[in-house]
């Protein structure tokens, strides 16, 4: 009988306990629904981008908690003249080795087709132990955080080398290039504004906790690296680009290694170099493609210019009526809208001239660092950081649509993996100029201009001229 009541009684409370569980629990999972909700509207369940977004937001979570301990280590926790040769050092020991090892990241990847998703699950793995690696040297900032750094940046280049050529493959029905690549850079940028302050979180309980963070979220995106359906390994269709050969006809290398006839590749390679056909490069894919990315390194350069001038800049010399933090938040929130709404704009826009696009927008950020220049101060360091966040994210987006639809599908990811390197060489370039520059704001914009007016020199000429002609192929989805 006293068992019978003790079990009525205690009927109510566990659905009273069922409720609050589940009161509790309902955000997490209406969240994480409205995520995937997101992420795998309008097809892109079905062809497998949506894992492919969601895993871009992991790679950026992960990459920025890696970034927060290492700022917080190499820049934040000194003075400023001790900040800026640990930063020199940090470049030397990273970027002039990973300058020598780009131009081979993307060759390297392109002849692993059939290992796409392995690849992307190993660079997410390796950065999981070099995170773990790192936190114990983080707190003393010694000489052995570097290479561990070093192996990180080489890590994370190389997963956006092997993902953009992963993204032709998984493309839904009556879907675009540019909206594709505007979902997962979208999906990246807003991961990386969720995380940064969870890692600036972990910061305070210590120096290594942030890796710690990474660590964890690089192990789930290498277990999410294989979710990708099998077609990201498969290289049916694909071939290299190629070098246009002198009499102005294409030629192509079947990724089975036989050519035209069945006749092995060593054969054809004899033959080529007979004719003085040169190796296999991305000239092939046409002028507009080559001006739009000779365009987007100017942009590139500019991105990573701004990071490291401002960076020291601002602490040394912080904007008018602003503290050292205020001045470098202004600066990196104006730069993180400005891409987000750049990517949202090129989604709309979807690129119907993207030759018009990139042009305009080297004259819109021209225009800008030039005002930034004459008129330097809170105002235009703010509006010049927005602008090249715009402007980037726009550029990007417009030589996709350019690849899309000047490349044959072939060659499209080899063109992809390929021009992911040179702009990723671009950023270390404008980087290593940022660093050394003297810290003076109206020196720092002219360069700025600079940049941005060689990168016009070279290729504004072209695109207009490429615009006037018309495409060949009408079609930029």
């Amino acid at each position: 009988m006293t068992s019978a009541r003790s079990h009525k009684e205690s009927g109510p409370l566990r659905r009273a306990g069922r409720a609050v569980g589940h009161a509790l629990h309902k955000p997490f999972t209406g969240t994480a629904k409205g995520i995937r909700k997101a992420t795998h509207a309008h097809g892109a369940g079905e062809s497998g981008l949506g894992k492919l977004i969601e895993l871009h937001a992991v790679n950026g979570a992960g990459d920025v908690m890696i970034t927060v301990a290492l700022a917080s280590t190499v820049f934040f926790s000194v003075p400023t003249d001790e900040a800026r040769g640990r930063v020199a050092l940090y470049l030397a020991v990273t970027m002039a080795p990973f300058t020598l090892l780009a131009p081979v990241i993307g060759p390297l990847l392109d002849r692993l087709p059939h290992g796409r998703r392995a690849a992307m699950a190993g660079s997410m793995l390796a950065r999981a132990v070099l995170a773990i690696t790192m936190s114990g040297a983080v707190a003393t900032g010694g000489l052995e955080l570097y290479p561990a750094a070093l192996g990180v940046l080489v890590c994370s280049k190389a997963y956006g080398v092997v993902r953009s050529a992963v993204v032709p493959r998984l493309l839904p029905p009556r879907f675009s290039l540019v909206k594709a690549n505007s979902r997962v850079t979208l999906a990246g940028l807003l991961a990386t504004g969720v995380a940064a302050p969870v890692g600036a979180g972990l910061q305070t309980v210590g120096p290594g906790w942030p890796l710690y963070g990474a660590c964890a979220i690089f192990l789930a995106g290498t277990v999410l690296a294989f979710t990708l359906p099998p077609k990201v390994d498969s290289a049916k269709g694909e071939r290299k680009a190629q070098l246009v050969p002198p009499h102005g006809v294409a030629v192509s290398r079947s990724e089975s290694g036989r050519g035209a006839g069945g006749r092995p590749e060593r054969a054809r390679r004899r033959d080529r170099d007979r004719n003085g056909e040169k190796r296999p490069g991305l000239r092939s894919v046409g002028p507009s493609v080559l001006n739009g990315l000779q365009a987007n390194c100017a942009h590139r350069a500019l991105s990573g210019f701004l990071i490291f001038f401002l960076a020291f800049l601002l602490r040394e010399n912080p904007l008018a009526g602003q503290s050292a933090a205020v001045s470098l938040g202004i600066a990196g929130v104006a730069a993180g809208v400005g891409n987000a709404s750049g990517t949202a704009v090129g989604s709309w826009l979807r690129a119907r001239a993207p030759e018009a696009i990139v042009v305009s927008m080297l004259a819109l950020a021209l225009g800008v660092a030039v005002l930034a220049a004459l008129l330097f101060g809170t105002v235009m360091v703010a509006a010049l950081s927005a602008t090249a966040g715009f402007t980037l994210a726009l550029s990007k987006l417009s030589l996709d649509a350019m690849i899309q639809r000047d490349v044959p599908e072939e060659v499209r990811s080899s063109a992809f993996a390929r021009s992911e390197t040179v702009l990723q060489m671009a950023w270390v370039i404008g980087g290593g100029i940022g660093i050394a520059l003297p810290l003076n704001g109206v020196l720092g914009m002219s360069v700025a201009a600079g940049i941005l007016a060689l990168g016009a020199a070279t290729s504004v000429r072209g695109l207009l001229g490429a615009a006037r002609r018309g495409s060949p192929h009408p079609r930029v989805a």
